[in-house]
């Protein structure tokens, strides 16, 4: 058994489902105490108690209170995330702005939270679930693309800070992966593009891979897994694709 995060303490944000989820499983199967945060109270409870760990009911678009937060996390996996699919100019601004804030804001307030407990022990690590959209745009994608890239550049600034206390930041990039947030999109860009429901995946999603498949939630769990290990302490700053060569074009 690989119980090589025994002694950890990591916070994982959307936990109760997708990648958030599988992050939260691999994390405790390899020996950390995990807390689910979610704005989904049953779900986060019913994965902390399958993993023997914490369910914290919080909603992330709450950022004055996360402004007065202090975590003891060793490893925080910055995953919740929202998506609006319309064009620019019938996007509405409240729900721009609900965007950026809960998938920059927040993890801009919860890095900071942490950052003191990960300072104090010279150990750290920042996993930020970003996007292929985070290093390249896609159409009606105005505040998703937008909170993305804020989080790259918000992940580099945390490993040049963090760098000499032990603490690293970086991101992981994957395409369009099997989880819920996906599924809702659907409709929206079978409206947007003109085209059925059912091929959406085939002449949207998936045209610019060259691996023609959604990526599985626990496959970006291994590359998560990998960061906060001891092996990866050389890794900061760095941004890692997983998008089945769409950012190779």
């Amino acid at each position: 058994m690989d119980n090589s995060l025994n002694g950890r303490k990591a916070l994982v944000t959307g936990g109760a489902s997708g990648i958030g989820a599988a992050c939260a499983r691999a994390l405790a199967a390899r020996g950390a105490k995990v807390v689910v945060a979610d704005v989904d109270a049953s779900g986060a409870a019913a994965l902390a108690d399958e993993l023997g760990g914490t369910a914290w009911t919080v909603d992330l678009l709450d950022v004055d209170a996360l402004a007065a937060l202090s975590l003891d996390c060793d490893i925080l996996v910055n995953n919740a995330g929202i998506q609006k699919v319309a064009p620019i100019e019938e996007f509405e601004p409240a729900e721009f702005r609900r965007i950026l804030a809960l998938m920059l804001e927040a993890p801009f307030l919860l890095i900071r939270a942490a950052l003191p407990h990960m300072y104090a022990n010279g150990f750290g690590r920042i996993i930020n679930i970003s996007s292929v959209h985070g290093l390249r745009a896609s159409a009606y994608k105005s505040a998703y693309v937008s909170a993305k890239h804020g989080l790259e550049g918000l992940s580099k600034v945390t490993a040049l800070e963090g760098g000499e206390r032990g603490v690293t930041s970086n991101c992981i990039n994957p395409g369009y992966v099997r989880t819920p947030l996906v599924e809702k999109q659907i409709a929206d860009q079978a409206r947007l593009h003109g085209i059925p429901e059912a091929e959406v995946l085939a002449k949207v999603m998936l045209t610019e891979s060259a691996v023609k498949r959604l990526v599985e939630p626990e496959e970006v769990a291994s590359l998560a897994i990998w960061m906060a290990s001891d092996d990866a302490g050389m890794v900061t700053g760095a941004s890692y694709t997983m998008d089945g060569g769409w950012s190779a074009r």
